[in-house]
Protein backbone atom coordinates (compact mmCIF):
# COMPACT_ATOMS: atom_id res chain seq x y z
CA UNK A 1 0.00 0.00 0.00
CA UNK A 2 3.02 2.32 -0.82
CA UNK A 3 3.65 2.28 -4.24
CA UNK A 4 1.67 4.21 -6.67
CA UNK A 5 -1.20 2.45 -8.72
CA UNK A 6 -3.43 4.58 -11.26
CA UNK A 7 -6.53 2.61 -10.55
CA UNK A 8 -9.75 1.74 -8.28
CA UNK A 9 -6.78 0.87 -5.65
CA UNK A 10 -5.63 3.66 -3.17
CA UNK A 11 -2.07 4.28 -1.92
CA UNK A 12 -1.91 5.45 1.70
CA UNK A 13 1.13 3.87 3.05
CA UNK A 14 -1.44 2.61 5.75
CA UNK A 15 -2.88 6.23 6.38
CA UNK A 16 -6.32 7.46 7.13
CA UNK A 17 -4.64 11.02 6.08
CA UNK A 18 -3.73 9.90 2.11
CA UNK A 19 -7.42 8.15 1.44
CA UNK A 20 -8.92 9.47 -1.61
CA UNK A 21 -8.15 9.97 -5.22
CA UNK A 22 -5.49 7.74 -6.45
CA UNK A 23 -2.11 9.12 -7.54
CA UNK A 24 -1.94 10.17 -11.45
CA UNK A 25 0.10 7.32 -13.03
CA UNK A 26 1.71 4.02 -11.56
CA UNK A 27 4.79 3.83 -9.77
CA UNK A 28 7.46 2.75 -12.61
CA UNK A 29 7.72 -0.79 -10.84
CA UNK A 30 3.63 -1.27 -10.84
CA UNK A 31 4.12 -0.01 -14.40
CA UNK A 32 6.87 -2.76 -15.70
CA UNK A 33 4.68 -5.43 -14.44
CA UNK A 34 1.58 -4.91 -15.98
CA UNK A 35 3.48 -4.59 -19.05
CA UNK A 36 5.41 -7.74 -18.37
CA UNK A 37 1.69 -9.10 -18.41
CA UNK A 38 1.33 -9.49 -14.89
CA UNK A 39 -1.93 -8.88 -12.93
CA UNK A 40 -2.03 -6.48 -10.06
CA UNK A 41 -4.63 -8.37 -7.56
CA UNK A 42 -4.48 -5.23 -4.65
CA UNK A 43 -2.52 -3.66 -2.08
CA UNK A 44 -1.02 -5.33 0.89
CA UNK A 45 -1.21 -3.51 4.66
CA UNK A 46 2.17 -2.76 6.16
CA UNK A 47 3.33 -1.34 9.05
CA UNK A 48 2.25 2.42 8.34
CA UNK A 49 4.39 4.70 6.53
CA UNK A 50 6.39 1.44 6.30
CA UNK A 51 7.42 1.25 10.23
CA UNK A 52 8.79 5.04 10.18
CA UNK A 53 6.10 7.05 12.55
CA UNK A 54 7.07 5.59 16.20
CA UNK A 55 9.51 4.04 18.37
CA UNK A 56 7.00 1.34 19.52
CA UNK A 57 4.69 0.78 16.97
CA UNK A 58 3.26 -2.69 16.57
CA UNK A 59 4.73 -4.08 12.66
CA UNK A 60 1.99 -4.50 10.77
CA UNK A 61 -0.59 -2.12 12.07
CA UNK A 62 -2.20 1.03 10.22
CA UNK A 63 -4.65 3.13 10.62
CA UNK A 64 -6.42 2.14 7.67
CA UNK A 65 -5.56 -1.52 7.57
CA UNK A 66 -5.28 -2.54 11.37
CA UNK A 67 -3.37 -5.43 12.13
CA UNK A 68 -1.67 -7.90 9.67
CA UNK A 69 -1.14 -11.01 11.56
CA UNK A 70 1.26 -13.73 10.45
CA UNK A 71 -0.53 -16.71 8.59
CA UNK A 72 1.76 -19.57 10.60
CA UNK A 73 0.10 -18.33 14.08
CA UNK A 74 -2.38 -15.64 13.98
CA UNK A 75 -0.97 -14.18 17.07
CA UNK A 76 2.04 -13.55 15.88
CA UNK A 77 3.72 -10.71 14.09
CA UNK A 78 4.34 -10.77 10.66
CA UNK A 79 7.16 -8.57 11.08
CA UNK A 80 7.11 -5.23 8.82
CA UNK A 81 7.01 -3.20 7.18
CA UNK A 82 5.83 -5.15 4.14
CA UNK A 83 3.83 -7.21 6.35
CA UNK A 84 0.84 -7.81 4.06
CA UNK A 85 3.58 -8.77 1.29
CA UNK A 86 4.90 -11.91 3.23
CA UNK A 87 2.12 -12.71 4.62
CA UNK A 88 -0.02 -12.61 1.39
CA UNK A 89 2.78 -14.80 -0.34
CA UNK A 90 3.07 -17.10 2.54
CA UNK A 91 -0.70 -17.96 3.03
CA UNK A 92 -0.78 -18.29 -1.35
CA UNK A 93 -3.29 -15.06 -1.86
CA UNK A 94 -1.00 -14.41 -4.59
CA UNK A 95 1.49 -16.17 -6.96
CA UNK A 96 4.58 -13.43 -5.45
CA UNK A 97 4.11 -9.52 -4.13
CA UNK A 98 6.39 -6.64 -3.71
CA UNK A 99 7.35 -4.64 -0.70
CA UNK A 100 10.21 -2.04 -0.04
CA UNK A 101 12.95 -2.07 2.34
CA UNK A 102 14.75 0.97 3.99
CA UNK A 103 16.62 -1.62 6.40
CA UNK A 104 14.84 -5.06 7.38
CA UNK A 105 11.49 -4.14 5.88
CA UNK A 106 11.34 -7.10 3.21
CA UNK A 107 14.02 -9.31 4.76
CA UNK A 108 12.41 -9.45 8.43
CA UNK A 109 8.89 -10.23 7.36
CA UNK A 110 10.05 -13.03 4.80
CA UNK A 111 11.91 -14.27 8.08
CA UNK A 112 8.61 -14.17 9.84
CA UNK A 113 6.14 -15.62 7.66
CA UNK A 114 8.69 -18.32 5.77
CA UNK A 115 8.79 -17.13 2.25
CA UNK A 116 11.63 -15.69 0.28
CA UNK A 117 12.45 -12.33 0.24
CA UNK A 118 15.32 -10.12 -1.82
CA UNK A 119 16.04 -6.69 -1.00
CA UNK A 120 18.14 -5.56 -4.14
CA UNK A 121 20.84 -3.40 -4.24
CA UNK A 122 20.04 0.37 -3.91
CA UNK A 123 18.97 1.36 -8.08
CA UNK A 124 18.49 -1.56 -9.48
CA UNK A 125 14.56 -1.26 -9.19
CA UNK A 126 13.31 2.23 -9.12
CA UNK A 127 11.55 3.41 -6.36
CA UNK A 128 9.55 6.37 -8.52
CA UNK A 129 6.15 6.72 -7.07
CA UNK A 130 6.91 5.03 -4.29
CA UNK A 131 6.14 6.33 -0.78
CA UNK A 132 10.19 7.13 0.47
CA UNK A 133 11.36 7.05 3.92
CA UNK A 134 15.21 7.61 2.79
CA UNK A 135 16.72 8.04 -1.09
CA UNK A 136 20.20 6.20 0.01
CA UNK A 137 18.52 3.12 1.49
CA UNK A 138 15.01 2.49 -0.11
CA UNK A 139 14.84 -0.36 -2.62
CA UNK A 140 11.93 -2.43 -4.21
CA UNK A 141 11.75 -6.48 -3.84
CA UNK A 142 10.09 -9.54 -4.26
CA UNK A 143 8.49 -11.69 -1.64
CA UNK A 144 7.51 -15.07 -2.66
CA UNK A 145 7.17 -18.82 -1.78
CA UNK A 146 9.81 -20.20 -3.79
CA UNK A 147 13.39 -18.42 -4.78
CA UNK A 148 12.36 -19.22 -8.92
CA UNK A 149 9.05 -16.92 -8.03
CA UNK A 150 11.09 -14.44 -6.87
CA UNK A 151 14.03 -13.82 -9.37
CA UNK A 152 10.70 -14.08 -12.36
CA UNK A 153 9.28 -11.61 -10.21
CA UNK A 154 12.19 -9.24 -10.03
CA UNK A 155 13.74 -9.01 -13.99
CA UNK A 156 11.09 -6.85 -14.93
CA UNK A 157 11.41 -4.74 -12.74
CA UNK A 158 14.97 -3.99 -12.79
CA UNK A 159 17.17 -1.54 -14.67
CA UNK A 160 17.48 2.39 -15.43
CA UNK A 161 14.21 4.72 -14.81
CA UNK A 162 14.28 8.13 -16.20
CA UNK A 163 12.13 9.32 -13.15
CA UNK A 164 14.38 7.70 -10.86
CA UNK A 165 18.12 8.91 -11.16
CA UNK A 166 20.15 6.37 -8.53
CA UNK A 167 18.82 3.40 -11.14
CA UNK A 168 21.23 4.62 -14.21
CA UNK A 169 23.57 2.88 -12.00
CA UNK A 170 22.31 -0.56 -12.69
CA UNK A 171 22.65 0.32 -16.55
CA UNK A 172 25.01 -2.70 -17.86
CA UNK A 173 24.42 -4.27 -14.33
CA UNK A 174 20.87 -5.99 -14.08
CA UNK A 175 18.90 -8.93 -16.25
CA UNK A 176 16.21 -9.46 -18.17
CA UNK A 177 15.71 -12.08 -16.60
CA UNK A 178 17.27 -13.82 -13.48
CA UNK A 179 15.75 -17.01 -13.65
CA UNK A 180 18.72 -17.63 -16.08
CA UNK A 181 20.82 -17.60 -12.99
CA UNK A 182 19.63 -20.60 -10.71
CA UNK A 183 21.03 -24.31 -10.73
CA UNK A 184 20.63 -27.10 -8.77
CA UNK A 185 24.43 -27.37 -8.71
CA UNK A 186 24.62 -23.11 -7.93
CA UNK A 187 26.71 -23.96 -4.50
CA UNK A 188 29.25 -26.20 -5.94
CA UNK A 189 32.87 -24.79 -5.54
CA UNK A 190 31.68 -21.62 -3.95
CA UNK A 191 33.05 -19.97 -0.79
CA UNK A 192 31.29 -18.57 1.80
CA UNK A 193 31.60 -16.78 4.96
CA UNK A 194 29.85 -17.79 7.74
CA UNK A 195 29.30 -14.29 9.92
CA UNK A 196 29.51 -15.59 13.35
CA UNK A 197 28.75 -11.98 14.74
CA UNK A 198 26.14 -11.38 12.71
CA UNK A 199 22.86 -12.97 14.47
CA UNK A 200 24.86 -16.32 15.71
CA UNK A 201 24.46 -16.69 19.31
CA UNK A 202 21.39 -14.99 19.87
CA UNK A 203 18.92 -17.96 20.31
CA UNK A 204 19.91 -21.65 20.84
CA UNK A 205 17.14 -22.92 19.04
CA UNK A 206 17.97 -20.63 15.63
CA UNK A 207 21.24 -21.49 16.01
CA UNK A 208 20.45 -25.19 16.09
CA UNK A 209 18.50 -24.48 12.78
CA UNK A 210 21.38 -22.26 11.41
CA UNK A 211 24.01 -25.33 11.93
CA UNK A 212 22.24 -28.20 9.96
CA UNK A 213 21.88 -25.25 7.24
CA UNK A 214 25.71 -24.97 7.02
CA UNK A 215 26.24 -28.34 6.70
CA UNK A 216 23.23 -28.20 3.87
CA UNK A 217 25.36 -25.75 2.48
CA UNK A 218 28.85 -27.96 2.71
CA UNK A 219 26.65 -30.88 1.47
CA UNK A 220 25.99 -29.18 -1.47
CA UNK A 221 29.45 -28.54 -2.13
CA UNK A 222 29.99 -24.89 -0.66
CA UNK A 223 33.58 -24.11 1.35
CA UNK A 224 32.45 -22.34 4.46
CA UNK A 225 34.81 -19.94 6.24
CA UNK A 226 33.78 -18.53 9.49
CA UNK A 227 34.39 -14.83 9.03
CA UNK A 228 33.35 -11.81 11.17
CA UNK A 229 31.93 -8.41 10.47
CA UNK A 230 34.38 -5.66 11.39
CA UNK A 231 33.98 -3.28 14.11
CA UNK A 232 31.87 -0.35 13.78
CA UNK A 233 28.55 -1.69 12.84
CA UNK A 234 27.35 0.20 16.29
CA UNK A 235 28.38 3.48 15.06
CA UNK A 236 27.32 2.96 11.28
CA UNK A 237 23.76 1.92 13.06
CA UNK A 238 23.51 5.45 14.74
CA UNK A 239 24.68 7.40 12.01
CA UNK A 240 21.71 5.66 9.97
CA UNK A 241 19.23 7.45 12.27
CA UNK A 242 20.56 10.17 11.47
CA UNK A 243 20.27 9.59 7.95
CA UNK A 244 16.60 8.55 8.14
CA UNK A 245 15.50 11.44 9.58
CA UNK A 246 16.99 14.12 7.43
CA UNK A 247 15.95 11.93 4.09
CA UNK A 248 12.12 11.36 5.21
CA UNK A 249 11.52 15.01 5.73
CA UNK A 250 12.83 15.67 2.26
CA UNK A 251 11.60 13.20 0.28
CA UNK A 252 8.35 13.16 2.16
CA UNK A 253 7.86 16.63 1.61
CA UNK A 254 8.52 15.91 -2.16
CA UNK A 255 5.98 12.67 -2.49
CA UNK A 256 3.61 14.46 -0.72
CA UNK A 257 3.47 17.57 -3.53
CA UNK A 258 2.37 15.03 -5.81
CA UNK A 259 -0.84 14.06 -4.26
CA UNK A 260 -4.22 15.65 -4.60
CA UNK A 261 -7.63 14.90 -3.43
CA UNK A 262 -6.96 12.87 -0.64
CA UNK A 263 -8.29 13.25 3.27
CA UNK A 264 -5.03 15.31 4.46
CA UNK A 265 -5.61 17.88 1.49
CA UNK A 266 -9.46 17.83 1.77
CA UNK A 267 -9.58 18.33 5.16
CA UNK A 268 -7.20 21.69 5.08
CA UNK A 269 -3.90 20.48 6.20
CA UNK A 270 -0.63 21.22 4.40
CA UNK A 271 1.28 18.16 1.91
CA UNK A 272 3.89 18.24 4.13
CA UNK A 273 5.19 15.87 7.24
CA UNK A 274 3.72 19.06 9.14
CA UNK A 275 0.54 18.17 7.88
CA UNK A 276 0.65 14.76 8.84
CA UNK A 277 2.03 15.22 12.00
CA UNK A 278 -1.23 17.74 12.68
CA UNK A 279 -3.29 15.37 11.12
CA UNK A 280 -2.27 12.27 13.00
CA UNK A 281 -3.58 14.54 16.51
CA UNK A 282 -6.52 15.85 14.83
CA UNK A 283 -7.71 12.02 14.07
CA UNK A 284 -5.90 10.59 17.29
CA UNK A 285 -9.08 7.94 18.22
CA UNK A 286 -7.86 6.41 14.83
CA UNK A 287 -4.60 6.94 14.23
CA UNK A 288 -2.14 7.07 17.90
CA UNK A 289 -4.70 5.04 20.05
CA UNK A 290 -1.74 2.30 20.42
CA UNK A 291 1.36 4.40 19.80
CA UNK A 292 2.79 7.84 19.13
CA UNK A 293 4.64 9.41 16.25
CA UNK A 294 8.19 10.28 17.84
CA UNK A 295 9.98 9.60 14.96
CA UNK A 296 7.65 11.88 12.43
CA UNK A 297 8.38 15.14 15.24
CA UNK A 298 12.24 13.67 15.22
CA UNK A 299 12.20 13.84 11.56
CA UNK A 300 10.06 17.57 11.01
CA UNK A 301 13.15 18.77 13.44
CA UNK A 302 15.77 18.06 11.10
CA UNK A 303 17.62 20.34 9.06
CA UNK A 304 18.34 20.47 5.33
CA UNK A 305 20.25 18.18 3.25
CA UNK A 306 22.95 20.32 2.68
CA UNK A 307 23.40 19.94 6.70
CA UNK A 308 27.07 18.96 7.56
CA UNK A 309 25.57 16.62 10.38
CA UNK A 310 23.31 14.32 7.82
CA UNK A 311 26.30 14.62 5.11
CA UNK A 312 29.30 12.99 8.19
CA UNK A 313 26.47 11.10 8.97
CA UNK A 314 25.47 9.52 5.30
CA UNK A 315 29.43 9.08 4.83
CA UNK A 316 30.17 7.30 8.29
CA UNK A 317 26.78 4.75 7.59
CA UNK A 318 27.78 3.88 4.20
CA UNK A 319 31.95 3.09 4.70
CA UNK A 320 31.30 1.68 7.90
CA UNK A 321 28.80 -0.89 6.43
CA UNK A 322 29.71 -1.18 2.72
CA UNK A 323 33.46 -0.96 1.90
CA UNK A 324 34.71 -1.18 5.30
CA UNK A 325 31.66 -3.95 6.62
CA UNK A 326 30.53 -6.57 3.91
CA UNK A 327 32.91 -5.51 1.19
CA UNK A 328 35.69 -6.06 4.40
CA UNK A 329 34.45 -9.43 5.01
CA UNK A 330 34.03 -10.52 1.51
CA UNK A 331 37.65 -9.91 0.80
CA UNK A 332 39.09 -11.24 3.46
CA UNK A 333 38.92 -14.65 2.57
CA UNK A 334 37.96 -14.40 -1.11
CA UNK A 335 34.51 -15.40 -0.64
CA UNK A 336 31.22 -14.87 -2.92
CA UNK A 337 28.71 -14.49 -0.68
CA UNK A 338 28.68 -13.92 3.07
CA UNK A 339 25.66 -16.06 5.27
CA UNK A 340 24.08 -15.43 8.33
CA UNK A 341 20.70 -16.15 10.22
CA UNK A 342 18.22 -13.53 8.95
CA UNK A 343 16.37 -13.15 12.24
CA UNK A 344 14.58 -14.38 15.14
CA UNK A 345 11.39 -16.21 15.02
CA UNK A 346 8.22 -14.11 15.38
CA UNK A 347 7.13 -12.55 18.02
CA UNK A 348 3.62 -12.01 19.69
CA UNK A 349 1.29 -9.13 18.75
CA UNK A 350 1.68 -6.73 21.27
CA UNK A 351 -0.58 -3.66 20.88
CA UNK A 352 0.29 -2.15 23.98
CA UNK A 353 3.83 -2.40 24.77
CA UNK A 354 4.93 -2.24 21.18
CA UNK A 355 6.98 -5.02 18.91
CA UNK A 356 9.03 -7.47 21.43
CA UNK A 357 12.15 -7.07 19.48
CA UNK A 358 14.58 -9.49 18.73
CA UNK A 359 17.52 -9.50 16.44
CA UNK A 360 17.61 -9.16 12.23
CA UNK A 361 20.71 -8.77 10.67
CA UNK A 362 19.31 -6.56 7.46
CA UNK A 363 21.58 -3.94 8.69
CA UNK A 364 24.95 -3.57 7.39
CA UNK A 365 23.00 -4.44 3.89
CA UNK A 366 20.45 -1.78 4.24
CA UNK A 367 22.91 1.23 5.04
CA UNK A 368 25.23 0.18 2.44
CA UNK A 369 22.73 -0.42 -0.16
CA UNK A 370 24.05 -3.92 -0.97
CA UNK A 371 21.48 -6.95 -1.83
CA UNK A 372 20.60 -9.20 0.82
CA UNK A 373 18.38 -12.56 0.35
CA UNK A 374 16.55 -14.96 2.68
CA UNK A 375 15.13 -18.10 1.74
CA UNK A 376 13.20 -20.64 4.65
CA UNK A 377 15.47 -22.53 7.15
CA UNK A 378 13.47 -24.16 9.38
CA UNK A 379 11.24 -24.15 11.97
CA UNK A 380 11.57 -23.82 15.60
CA UNK A 381 7.95 -24.64 17.67
CA UNK A 382 6.19 -23.74 14.82
CA UNK A 383 7.27 -20.44 13.69
CA UNK A 384 9.53 -20.35 10.40
CA UNK A 385 12.99 -18.67 10.28
CA UNK A 386 15.68 -17.90 7.46
CA UNK A 387 19.30 -17.95 6.60
CA UNK A 388 20.67 -15.00 4.61
CA UNK A 389 22.89 -14.65 1.87
CA UNK A 390 25.02 -10.92 1.75
CA UNK A 391 26.52 -9.99 -1.62
CA UNK A 392 28.18 -7.30 -3.14
CA UNK A 393 26.48 -4.78 -4.73
CA UNK A 394 24.80 -5.51 -8.08
CA UNK A 395 25.62 -9.27 -7.36
CA UNK A 396 21.63 -10.05 -7.44
CA UNK A 397 22.26 -13.13 -9.72
CA UNK A 398 24.92 -14.91 -7.60
CA UNK A 399 22.70 -14.55 -4.65
CA UNK A 400 19.59 -15.85 -6.34
CA UNK A 401 21.42 -18.53 -8.09
CA UNK A 402 23.08 -20.01 -4.02
CA UNK A 403 19.89 -19.76 -2.57
CA UNK A 404 17.72 -21.46 -5.16
CA UNK A 405 20.93 -24.20 -4.65
CA UNK A 406 20.33 -24.15 -0.92
CA UNK A 407 16.56 -24.38 -1.10
CA UNK A 408 16.40 -27.32 -3.89
CA UNK A 409 18.65 -29.13 -1.41
CA UNK A 410 16.93 -28.69 1.53
CA UNK A 411 13.13 -27.35 1.00
CA UNK A 412 12.14 -26.43 4.10
CA UNK A 413 9.44 -23.96 3.43
CA UNK A 414 6.44 -24.86 5.18
CA UNK A 415 2.83 -24.05 4.26
CA UNK A 416 1.24 -21.91 7.26
CA UNK A 417 -1.30 -23.58 9.41
CA UNK A 418 -2.96 -20.64 11.12
CA UNK A 419 -3.30 -21.70 14.23
CA UNK A 420 -4.21 -19.26 16.48
CA UNK A 421 -1.58 -19.88 18.95
CA UNK A 422 1.31 -21.71 20.07
CA UNK A 423 0.04 -24.60 21.92
CA UNK A 424 3.00 -24.19 24.52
Amino acid sequence: DNIDTADRTMTTAGSLALVGAAPGEDATVAARLRAAGAVLLGKCNLSEWANYRSTHSSSGWSGRGGQCRNPHVLDRSPSGSSSGSAAAAAAGLSAAALGTETDGSIISPANACGVVGLKPTVGLTSRAGVIPIAHTQDAVGPLARTVADAAALLGPLAGPDPRDEATGASRGRSLADYTVALSPGGLRATRLGVVRNLGFGRSPKVDAVMERALEALRDAGATLVDVELPAGQRAAAEAEEVVLRYEFRADLNAYLATRRDVALTREGYPPTLAGLIAFNAAHHAEELAHFGQELFVAAEASGPLSDPAYLEALETSRRLSGAEGIGAALRSANLDALVAPTGSPARPIDLVNGDAHGFGISGPSARAGYPLVTVPAGMVEGLPVGLAFLGRPWSEATLLRLAYAYEQATRERRPPAYLPTLPV
